[in-house]
């Protein structure tokens, strides 16, 4: 597991996040206090405040983690 901050402040991001993260077969977890939500949720993602980052943990091999990193990287912080 690897966890990374992102920022998803607006709504155009969060969909495009959620298009991007459902691409993998592999668990994704937003973390924001003490709420946990499934990341290829948007109505969950919408539950968090946005306006913080927030914690993603990712649950994925090693092997696939260069790839998933790439493709996160616009929201990465």
């Amino acid at each position: 597991m690897k966890t990374v901050k992102i920022s998803l402040n607006s709504i155009d991001k969060v969909k495009s996040f959620v298009n991007e993260i459902t691409k993998f077969d592999y668990d994704f977890d937003l973390v924001s206090g003490r709420y946990v939500i499934d990341a290829k949720s948007i109505m969950g993602i919408f539950s968090l405040d946005l306006s913080k980052a927030i914690d993603l943990n990712i649950h994925a091999t090693d092997a696939a983690l260069d790839e998933i990193l790439e493709v996160l990287k616009p929201y990465l912080i």
